[in-house]
């Protein structure tokens, strides 16, 4: 089983407008729509779009968890959520032109996890995984989660024995490099935060952090990623695409490659895959579509070069 953990959930509601948002000026909006919000949700999209078995674990709102509830039935995206009662699961606004790319985001902070919650939490991690289990953790911690809480979650789903994949940032970044986990996908300027060596290349750092982080993934948007496992460095070159917006699309690399672990895949072929998803998912509007057809394609535009240390 793969189970993904969201500790700070969204509703997105979508907000598509003609033009690029300007101020003192009336900005109509043509239509919305809603969407799950959230990494770990939307990795636990991309594997359910693969057909693997998956569940979403995280808290959620009593107030709005039937609207979520319904957004993740429709994803065909099995949960289960501890609820907070007397609190609503966060709103993530996503303002979309339909004549230009990119997006604009305004997310709303989340509600503080109880006490009770947090070890209600632990204790589902200890019941449910076991050693044969992949875990994927994504995305920030909700106001008043400390560093100490989030070391105490990422040490109980170490102690499983399972697969543990993170995709964080900052202080959280830093904890998993420090405590070791399977995968690890900075970005290229997350990357800044780990770096070994400031005076080494950025691939002489890759192959030392990777002594300690079975897969490791710096991603460079458009451009692609690097990718150092088993002493190896690797040069993932991605597809060119018309890009409406990138948001979501790190999240979908990380579902497609975790899917590829899961399926026991060689590796240039998983990489081939997750960066024929993340492509996809650029050319669409909202945060989490992509195609498997266009995916399918795109992956057989990828290059992967093995990159040599001079």
């Amino acid at each position: 089983m793969i189970y993904t953990l969201t500790l700070n959930p969204a509703i997105d509601q979508l907000l598509f407008v003609k033009r690029d948002v300007k101020k003192r000026q009336a900005n109509r909006i043509i239509r919305s729509e809603w969407d799950c919000g959230g990494k770990g949700l939307h990795v636990s999209g991309v594997l359910s779009q693969f057909s693997i078995k998956n569940e979403a674990l995280g808290i959620v709102g009593s107030q709005n968890r039937a609207q979520l509830y319904g957004i993740l039935s429709e994803k065909q995206i099995a949960h289960d959520f501890l609820v907070q009662q007397g609190e609503r699961t966060r709103t993530s606004f996503v303002i979309i032109s339909e004549e230009s790319s990119g997006s604009i985001m305004m997310p709303e902070s989340g509600f503080a996890i109880s006490d009770a919650n947090k070890i209600a939490l632990l204790e589902q991690i200890r019941q449910k995984v076991t050693q044969e289990d992949m875990v994927v953790i994504a995305g920030s911690p909700p106001p008043e989660f400390t560093l100490a809480d989030f070391e105490t979650l990422l040490q109980t789903v170490k102690a499983t024995g399972c697969f543990l994949a993170c995709d964080l940032s900052g202080e959280y970044l830093r904890l998993a490099v420090k405590l070791g986990v399977d995968f690890l996908k900075p970005n290229e300027h997350e990357i800044q935060e780990i770096l070994v060596e400031e005076s080494a290349t950025l691939t002489e750092n890759m192959r030392e952090l990777a002594k300690n982080i079975r897969y490791l993934v710096v991603s460079l948007g458009q451009h692609g990623s690097y990718c150092a496992h088993e002493g190896k460095v690797y040069r993932v070159i991605a597809p060119p695409v018309t890009e409406k917006s990138d948001t979501g699309a790190g999240d979908c690399f990380v579902g497609a490659f975790i899917a590829g672990i899961s399926e026991h895949l060689p590796l240039p072929e998983i990489l081939k895959r997750a960066t024929g998803c993340s492509a996809s998912k650029v050319m669409h509007a909202d945060s989490s579509t992509f195609s498997l057809v266009e995916a399918e394609i795109l992956k057989e535009q990828v290059t992967i070069i093995e990159v040599e240390e001079m």
